[in-house]
């Protein structure tokens, strides 16, 4: 179906290849396997699957704005966290298959609910497919920002192909030791990937940019606190606070929620305390750290979860 609508519908629209999809390396993975016949380790096709298009209001208040972040989540994973929120479509078990032509009208709707920006939730192994979507939406008066919610597990080539694209960079940086992405997200590189990819954000669109409260543009790096592994926490603060200094915002986040599936993972099956989070801010202020966005109260729970029942799509 891609291969025919790429063919008979978009022959006019700026030229973004597909064919990395015939033996797709979009992500480190480096599968290799044909998604026109074939999944690789995201689990998905070369059709899109998406699970839920609607205004979404529990991002930092900067990417929510008054009436919602227009949030496409995205079905498929390239990581796979065994801790996973989203692990319903994460894991490729909830998805209804989305036509590039149909993205794009699903943007352009977003936007005319009023969404302070389009934010496009694991996206990576979509991201040919997307980029031809915005390309439609943009020639037919999509103007909002353009959010790309990653878990920092990214090539430097595929996000080049987002350059002019995406207008503001939301990754992740979940582990600063290799052991525990290893452990948790079967990711044993994924340090060395997520400094790189962050490194190639701020290089696209550099310092933050806000209007009216709102980002317009830059990098917001995101970070969740994981039960006793404030170590880890503190040696990311460390980094991205030496390396970036004010070009960036961070995110860090206490939203730990321990679902079903942990019990092989003992030492993360729980939430985290408030002396754990409390610590790693504490660390953050002896940083120096300003540009940061924190939780407060009791956020882990599962008010974060969304109901993906096709709202939108």
């Amino acid at each position: 179906m891609l291969q025919s609508i790429e063919k008979d519908n978009y022959s006019n629209i700026k030229t973004i290849s597909t064919e990395i999809l015939f033996a797709c390396t979009l992500c480190p993975r480096e599968c290799k396997v044909n998604r026109f016949k074939k999944t690789g380790y995201c689990g998905m096709p070369a059709n899109v699957f998406g699970a839920r298009a609607a205004l979404h209001l529990w991002e930092e208040p900067c990417i929510t704005g008054k009436d919602g972040s227009g949030t496409v989540f995205f079905t498929g994973c390239t990581l796979r966290c065994v801790f996973c929120q989203n692990h319903p479509i994460a894991n490729g078990s909830v998805g209804k298959e989305i036509t590039i032509e149909h993205l794009s009208t699903i943007f352009l709707s977003l936007q005319d609910k009023g969404a302070t920006n389009i934010n496009l939730v694991t996206p990576t192994h979509y991201v040919p497919q997307i980029v031809k979507a915005l390309i439609i939406a943009k020639q037919n008066g999509l103007t909002i920002p353009i959010v790309y919610n990653t878990s920092g597990y990214e090539k430097i080539s595929t996000l080049k192909l987002l350059d002019g694209y995406v207008d503001v960079y939301l990754p992740d940086f979940k582990y600063m030791d290799e052991n525990l992405a290893l452990r948790y997200s079967n990711a044993k590189d994924y340090p060395s990937i997520a400094k790189e990819a962050i490194k190639e954000m701020v290089r696209q669109v550099g310092t933050p940019v806000f209007e009216n409260d709102r980002i317009k543009r830059g990098v917001i790096v995101r970070h969740l606190v994981l039960p006793g592994h404030r170590t880890d926490s503190k040696k990311i603060l460390r980094y991205l606070s030496e390396t970036y200094h004010d070009t960036i915002y961070l995110s860090i986040m206490n939203q730990f929620t321990p679902l079903d599936g942990l019990s092989n993972y003992p030492e993360i099956n729980r939430k985290v305390t408030k002396r754990e989070y409390n610590d790693v801010i504490d660390f953050a202020i002896e940083l120096g750290i300003t540009n940061a966005f924190i939780q407060e109260g009791q956020t882990a729970n599962e008010s974060f979860i969304p109901e993906f029942s096709f709202e939108g799509i």
